[in-house]
């Protein structure tokens, strides 16, 4: 094979399709650069993925590998260079014996999209997550904690605790006297129970709308007008 003839050949076809991006770095050894962008790429906002693809033949390419570099990379995370040209390094592998640059460069380019909407979802996800983990917060903060017999049960105890009920019963029993209508109502037991029952039943507690429903049919005016018709001066006259 006459390599320095396959390399020509590939080098005017390069030329050819990357008119006006195609750099010629060197031409011994023959070293030359190719841009590869994603389709969103705008440098003044700082979007998208860029970098310059840059090859360097070796002696006996296209049977043996050329040299791959990455140059003037543009919003790369610290992986990404060590990623592509891993990647690029397989394409080789896979192409070998063959001319491979305009092969090798549409696969940079494919990697190069991927990458870069695998990473703007990762963030748009990772926005959307915070979005909800706020929302979640605060529909707790207002949610308060729901009531069971078991929280009301809790709250009880310290309640009567703190309001000092049990000391109260235990001393109004040693001198004898009788509870306040208040202290009664703080210390009766019952309460326990109807509150529980209210806890327990208070899904199943419904109201009958229809009692309400005929309160326009009743005739409220008939008491306005016997207090408009009664006359205090006249009253002796009704008595007797």
């Amino acid at each position: 094979m006459d390599y320095a003839e396959e390399q020509k050949g590939e080098l005017e076809a390069l030329e050819s399709i990357y008119y006006g991006d195609f750099t010629v770095v060197s031409n011994s050894p023959c070293k030359f650069a190719i841009p590869i962008k994603t389709d969103d790429h705008d440098p003044e906002t700082n979007a998208g993925l860029s970098c310059d693809l840059v090859v360097t033949y070796t002696p006996k390419y296209p049977e043996e590998p050329p040299l791959i570099e990455i140059d003037n990379a543009e919003n790369f995370e610290q992986s990404f260079e060590t990623a592509l040209l891993q990647h690029l390094e397989e394409q080789i592998k896979e192409n070998l014996g063959m001319v491979m640059i305009f092969t090798l460069v549409s696969s940079a380019q494919e990697w190069l999209h991927n990458k870069y909407e695998e990473e703007k979802n990762a963030k748009e996800e990772c926005e959307a997550q915070k979005l909800r983990e706020l929302e979640e917060a605060e529909r707790k903060r207002f949610e308060g904690t729901r009531v069971s017999i078991e929280t009301f049960l809790k709250w009880r105890q310290q309640f009567e605790e703190e309001m000092g009920i049990d000391k109260k019963r235990e001393l109004a029993d040693k001198e004898g006297r009788k509870l306040t209508g208040r202290e009664l109502f703080m210390t009766d037991n019952t309460l326990n129970e109807s509150d529980l029952k209210f806890l327990d039943e208070g899904d199943r507690v419904k109201v009958d709308e229809s009692l309400f429903q005929d309160m326009d049919d009743l005739d409220l005016d008939d008491d306005d007008e016997d207090d408009e018709d009664f006359d205090p001066n006249n009253y002796h006259n009704y008595s007797s």
